[in-house]
């Protein structure tokens, strides 16, 4: 399996449950050799994060830091309806877009219902990526979830993070390893992510890519073992 480069969903301290700045991010990164990464701030629905107003003013942060390239991105939060968390005119500041379901802001409606809230998401240009679509606290329609992924131009995530939690999210290696032969049969793109809370976790990819290879998943579906595929994707130049 190529090695994994770029960690895309991680949050810092301005998201309200996480422990490192911009920078001690960008420096664990750099120790653990990637070459990119995206700081994903959760967008308004989950306590204490951000003030929407934070997000019109991501231009000040170097692009650069510890020689580690920095994307800027959300968290945007599902919601009830299909609709997502954060106003348009703040998302147009954004790189790029992760939506996903989170149960402090959303109430659970079933599985067809989860599915077309979050394909209602993924019509907005800016997302890009689902985010951990594997917790059966919110059931999801496996084969519907990935053939709009494909349709709209949308990667799926395999979050790290999920696989260690598994007291919180339910069922998550059996969701998973319904969604990646899936993703595989309709060749629809993935996210390995760390979505590191504290910067002792960024790049830490371990038990997705154990998943991964377990599941023989074509390598090339993998969008972030290349900086190039990866950005070219999100028609980042």
């Amino acid at each position: 399996m190529k090695k994994i480069i770029a960690d895309i969903h991680m949050h810092t301290l301005a998201s309200g449950h996480a422990y490192g700045t911009i920078r001690e991010m960008a420096e664990a990164a750099k120790e653990q050799e990637l070459a990119l990464i995206g700081i994903t701030e959760h967008a308004p629905g989950i306590p204490g994060t951000v003030n929407p107003f934070y997000y019109s003013n991501l231009e000040i942060i170097p692009r650069m830091i510890h020689g580690v390239e920095v994307l800027h991105g959300c968290e945007i939060n599902v919601l009830n309806g299909g609709r997502l968390s954060l106003e348009q005119k703040y998302i147009d500041y954004l790189d790029f877009a992760i939506a996903g379901i989170h149960r402090p802001c959303y109430e659970n409606e079933g599985r067809d219902e989860n599915t077309s809230n979050i394909i209602q998401c993924m019509k907005n240009p800016k997302v890009y990526f689902i985010s951990h679509p594997d917790d059966d606290h919110t059931p999801l329609d496996y084969e519907r979830l990935v053939l709009a992924a494909k349709k709209y131009h949308v990667a799926l995530e395999v979050n790290n993070s999920s696989l260690v939690k598994t007291k919180y999210r339910l069922n998550c290696y059996e969701n998973y390893r319904t969604m990646l032969p899936l993703c595989q049969q309709y060749q629809v793109p993935l996210i390995i992510s760390s979505d590191a809370h504290d910067p002792g976790w960024v790049g830490r990819f371990d038990l997705a890519c154990k998943l991964i290879e377990e599941l023989n998943v074509d390598d090339e579906l993998i969008l972030n073992n290349n900086i190039e595929k990866l950005k070219r994707f999100m028609g980042i130049a």
